[in-house]
């Protein structure tokens, strides 16, 4: 599939609405504005007050719900998610948000994030007689919720936060409330919004405008917010907390119009461009963005450089997402079906190719093969992150060192593999510049793990990559 081929993928999306009588259509199109969050599956669970009700399925948001079955889910209140197939992989089993019942209450729960303790916390859990029905971690989170001594859920979801670590920004669903919770680290974007009386969140502020919601604020590192009738109320739930947001919403994953931290995010990505101009300093006669998450660094390179900004790369929209096997030949293909150099903005120049990260470094030799192909005097790579060397712990199918280009390789060496006349990679520090984070506080209120090895949380001798947990199961 095209996670192969790019290299680098978010693990989901989460939604959630309090109080509308179209609940279930308010958080369809809520994930629809998450939809390249995860494209893998999605759900959405509804309450009337007296009882939940579900329905999910694989593959896109069009393809699992249409009219008839959203009339199906009644109700004034409902979460929603979206779903990559990462640590967990396929199967519906693992779509959420899973729905749980029992003779106290039923709950639903959906979450974006990978525990990195869910496989510890598992093995204990079935010695002490839990069984599961998936491999996801939010399951592991409704068992310790239930198994919970405490008689109030707000402290049965404490007393299991409490217990977890890595990160998570989960929507909680029961009959008559919404509880919502991010990390102590803050490590996924998660946003709360209000349309008059009704409160929604969600992963990115970009749902907010679809739907018509006002912006209200971000969920607070180790916060607990619970939505009911009465209103909101919000309470911490850690008491040592310290913001490390993921950089790479900044860079690639989050949508353009989405704002995380007060930071918009096409704004974070033409800065990062403008300063990556200034560090490369490279010469050229035009300057083309790899579609889609470049173009807005594109933009900005070409604006500090003073050369034009052209459309040399075009994106094929229409491309299925299934015919691609993670085999070195077919993701090359992938790549020229993804992506056509536009022949006529090209030939004859010296090309700036900007492009947010390399990974595996397939999709960078294959897009500059194609330029040259198409009649690109020289073609010079700028990177608008620096060298992503060490793996994510936290929900990114970043897997391990060997995968990662820039852990074996230097850069001089990564030009040559790529075929690149130059390679230039954004410093850390210009990074940090360029979103506006640096100096904040002692980590710059990001995660920078994947760039500098630097983790906000404990990583254990033993601590598994996602994939490896479903290897180990």
């Amino acid at each position: 599939m095209f996670a192969e081929m790019r290299g680098l993928n978010e693990e989901c999306g989460v939604f959630g609405v309090w109080g509308h009588h179209d609940a279930a259509q308010i958080t369809y199109y809520g994930l629809h504005s998450l939809q390249h969050r995860g494209q893998e599956g999605a759900g959405i669970v509804v309450t009337d007050g007296q009882r939940l009700k579900g329905i999910r399925g694989e593959g896109l948001v069009n393809d699992v719900f249409d009219e008839k079955k959203l009339a199906t889910l009644t109700g004034k209140s409902a979460i929603g998610h979206v779903k990559y197939g990462g640590a967990d992989k396929g199967g519906i089993e693992n779509v959420q948000p899973l729905l749980f019942h029992s003779q106290s209450g039923s709950l639903a729960l959906a979450q974006n994030g990978n525990l990195i303790n869910a496989l510890d916390l598992k093995h204990q859990l079935e010695m002490q007689g839990s069984i599961f029905q998936s491999t996801s971690d939010t399951e592991v989170l409704a068992h310790l919720i239930k198994r919970s001594g405490y008689l109030a859920l707000k402290d049965k979801m404490k007393n299991a936060l409490s217990m977890v670590k890595g990160a998570y920004a989960l929507v909680l669903l029961t009959e008559d409330e919404l509880i919502i919770a991010l990390d102590p680290n803050g490590l996924r974007p998660l946003s709360i919004g209000r349309i008059g009386d009704t409160y929604c969140v969600s992963s990115e502020t970009c749902a907010f405008d679809l739907i018509g919601a006002e912006f209200v604020r971000d969920v607070e590192p180790g916060e607990l917010i619970i939505i009911n009738d009465d209103g909101l109320y919000a309470e911490p739930f850690a008491f040592s907390t310290s913001r490390a947001v993921c950089t790479m919403e900044y860079v690639y994953f989050s949508r353009p119009d989405s704002d995380i931290q007060g930071i918009n995010i096409h704004t974070a990505r033409k800065n990062l461009g403008k300063v990556l101009a200034s560090e490369a300093n490279i010469s050229g006669d035009v300057v083309t963005g790899v579609p889609d998450s470049s173009i807005s660094a594109a933009i900005g390179f070409a604006e500090k450089a003073g050369i034009p900004y052209e459309m040399g790369l075009i994106k094929n929209r229409y491309v299925g997402r299934t015919f691609i096997k993670p085999s070195q030949e077919l993701r090359e293909q992938g790549v020229k079906m993804k992506l056509s150099p536009v022949r006529k903005v090209v030939e004859g120049k010296r090309v700036i190719m900007v492009d947010d990260s390399i990974v595996r470094g397939t999709t960078s030799k294959r897009i500059v093969t194609m330029l040259k192909e198409a009649g690109a005097l020289e073609v010079h790579v700028c990177i608008s992150s620096p060298p992503m060397k060490h793996p994510c712990f936290y929900g990114i199918d970043v897997s391990t060192h060997e995968e990662l280009m820039a852990s074996a390789h230097s850069v001089e060496e990564m030009r040559e593999i790529i075929g690149a006349d130059s390679l230039t990679f954004l410093s850390v520090e210009g990074m940090l510049e360029a979103i506006g984070r640096k100096g904040i506080d002692k980590n710059c209120g990001q995660c920078l793990a994947c760039f500098t090895g630097e983790y906000p949380t404990e990583i254990y001798p033993d601590t598994l990559l996602p994939y490896q947990k479903e290897l180990s199961r």
